[in-house]
C-alpha cells in the first residue's frame, strides 16, 4: 500500500491554526509522536503525557531525521523548523481532520465496553486490501495517527475508538467521520470514570452520532440502551431470531477456537476463526454485518476472518509441557468471564493467574466476588490472585491463593503447576502480569 501525506510545512500550520519557524516548503510525508519511530520527512509532535513530555524529545528526533515539530508555543524555541500552537493534542486532531477529508476509502470505527481490538481484527482480515489501527491505538493521540497513517490506496479503514468519559469519542469524530460505526457491547467499565451506566451509554453512542445519514449502525440486538434514534440506519447482531447478522451455537476445539455459522439475510457461513474464545463469534459478526454494509459479500468476509491475527497478549494460546493462555493485555469482568469460560472448556486441569480489575467503580466489590464465584463454579483447580484484591479470593473460597506479586506468584505457579494443565493469565495492565505470562510460555516450551 501506498503510504505519504504529500504536505508541506506551510499545510501544517495552516491546518493547525500554528505559528511557523522555518522552512514553508519543508516536506511532511507523515507524522508521528514517538521519537524511536521518527523517519525522513516525518513530522514530530511533541504530546506532553503522564509520564513523558514529548517536548523533551523534540530535539532527538530531528537529529533522528524529522524533517519539523510540532510544538506548544514557547517550547523548544532552539529546534527549527517546527510549528508552534497552543495544544498539540488539539492540533494532532486538526491534522487528522484534514487527512481524513482527503480520504475517499469507506471508514469503520469501532467502540464498546469490550471485545473492539478482536473486531478491529476480524474485520481487517474480512475486508480486502483495509488498513487498519495498530495495536490498540484507540485514544486521543492512537486514533488520529491511525487516520494520518491511512494509506491512500487502501480499500478500507477501520479505526479502534476508546472512550474514557462522555464527550472523548465525539471529540474524535471530526478525524473519524465514519460510514459504519460498531458498538460491540456495553459493560460495567470504567465505572470509576464515567460514574454511572446510563453515561457509558451515551458516551459509546457518540460513536453512532458521528455518523451522517448514510451512514450505517452495527449494534448488539440484546442491548436496549442503545436503542435509540440516529441519523444513519441500524443493522443488529446476536444470536436471537430479531437479530439481522445472526450466529449459531458455538463450537470449541482443544485450543479454544470457535466455530459456528452466521447466517443473514437467508444466506449462512460456517466460520472457523484462528482467534480464541466463544465471545468472538459475536464479534465475527458485528465485522460480518460491517462488511456487508461496504458492500462485501458474506463469503469474502467468513474466507478472510479465517485467516485474522490476533493483536498481543489477547487469548494467545502457547501449546507446551503447559498451555498458557495470555490474556494479560487487560481486563474487565465481561473479558474475564469469556476467558475464564473458554479456558474451562479445553482439556486439562484449569488454573487462573487473575489480579484487579481496575476502575469499577461502586460496582467493583461485587464483580470481583462474581468472577471469584465463577473460577469456582467452572471447576478449576486454583486461583492465584495477584495484587490488591477486592475480592476475588473471597468468591473463590478454598480453591484461592493470594499472593503481594507476579513473581511470588511464579513461585507457587511451579510447586503447584504440571505438566497438561492450562493456566490463564488475566489482570488489568496495572497489575503487569504480562511478564508472568512470557516466564510461564518460556519454561512450558523449552
Amino acid at each position: 500500500m501506498t503510504l505519504g501525506l504529500g504536505w508541506t510545512l506551510a499545510d501544517v500550520a495552516k491546518a493547525t491554526g500554528g505559528r511557523l519557524v522555518g522552512a514553508a516548503d519543508t516536506s511532511i510525508e507523515s507524522v508521528g509522536t514517538d521519537s524511536r519511530e521518527i523517519t525522513h520527512e516525518s513530522l514530530f509532535v511533541a504530546v506532553a503525557g503522564e509520564r513523558f513530555d514529548g517536548h523533551d524529545y523534540a530535539a532527538a528526533a530531528v537529529d533522528a531525521g524529522a524533517a519539523a515539530v510540532l510544538v506548544a508555543t514557547g517550547r523548544c524555541e532552539d529546534v527549527v523548523p517546527r510549528v508552534e500552537v497552543a495544544d498539540t493534542l488539539v492540533a494532532l486532531r486538526d491534522l487528522a481532520v484534514r487527512r481524513r477529508g482527503e480520504l475517499t476509502m469507506p471508514v469503520i470505527a469501532i467502540t464498546g465496553s469490550s471485545g473492539k481490538t478482536s473486531t478491529k481484527d476480524l474485520l481487517a482480515a474480512a475486508l480486502p486490501d483495509a488498513a487498519a489501527s495498530v495495536r490498540s491505538f484507540n485514544n486521543e493521540v492512537g486514533v488520529p495517527l491511525t487516520v494520518l497513517g491511512a494509506p491512500v490506496d487502501a480499500a478500507y479503514l477501520v479505526v479502534e475508538v476508546g472512550s474514557r468519559g462522555k464527550g472523548h469519542i465525539a471529540w474524535l469524530m471530526p478525524a473519524v467521520r465514519p460510514d459504519v460505526a460498531i458498538v460491540t457491547n456495553l459493560g460495567v467499565v470504567h465505572l470509576e470514570t464515567f460514574g454511572t451506566e446510563a453515561i457509558l451509554a451515551d458516551a459509546k453512542f457518540e460513536l453512532v452520532e458521528g455518523l451522517g445519514s448514510r451512514g450505517v449502525a452495527v449494534l448488539p440486538d440484546d442491548e436496549p440502551r442503545l436503542d435509540r434514534p440516529h441519523a444513519g440506519r441500524t443493522v443488529t447482531f446476536g444470536q436471537t431470531a430479531a437479530a439481522d447478522v445472526r450466529y449459531g451455537e458455538v463450537a470449541l476445539d482443544d485450543s479454544g477456537l470457535p466455530s459456528f455459522t452466521v447466517a443473514v439475510d437467508g444466506h449462512t457461513a460456517d466460520i472457523e476463526l484462528p482467534i480464541a474464545g466463544e465471545h468472538q463469534a459475536a464479534n465475527a459478526a458485528a465485522a460480518i454485518a460491517a462488511a456487508l454494509a461496504v458492500g462485501v459479500d458474506i463469503e469474502t468476509a467468513a474466507s478472510g476472518m479465517a485467516l485474522a491475527t490476533g493483536s498481543p497478549w489477547r487469548m494467545e494460546i502457547h501449546r507446551g509441557s503447559v498451555t498458557v493462555v495470555n490474556d494479560a493485555y487487560n481486563a474487565n469482568p465481561d473479558s474475564v468471564e469469556a476467558a475464564l469460560r473458554t479456558v474451562a472448556r479445553m482439556p486439562g486441569r484449569h488454573v487462573a493467574v487473575l489480579g484487579l480489575m481496575a476502575e469499577l467503580g461502586t460496582v467493583e466489590e461485587a464483580e470481583h466476588l462474581r468472577m471469584g464465584r465463577l473460577v469456582a463454579e467452572l471447576g478449576f483447580a486454583a486461583v492465584v490472585v495477584v495484587g490488591d484484591d477486592p475480592g476475588i479470593a473471597r468468591g473463590a473460597g478454598r480453591i484461592a491463593r493470594s499472593v503481594p506479586d507476579p513473581a511470588t506468584a511464579a513461585r507457587v505457579l511451579r510447586g503447584f503447576v504440571r505438566e497438561g494443565d492450562v493456566v490463564l493469565v488475566k489482570a488489568s495492565r496495572a497489575v503487569g502480569l504480562e511478564g508472568l505470562a512470557f516466564d510461564l510460555v518460556e519454561e512450558a516450551t523449552t
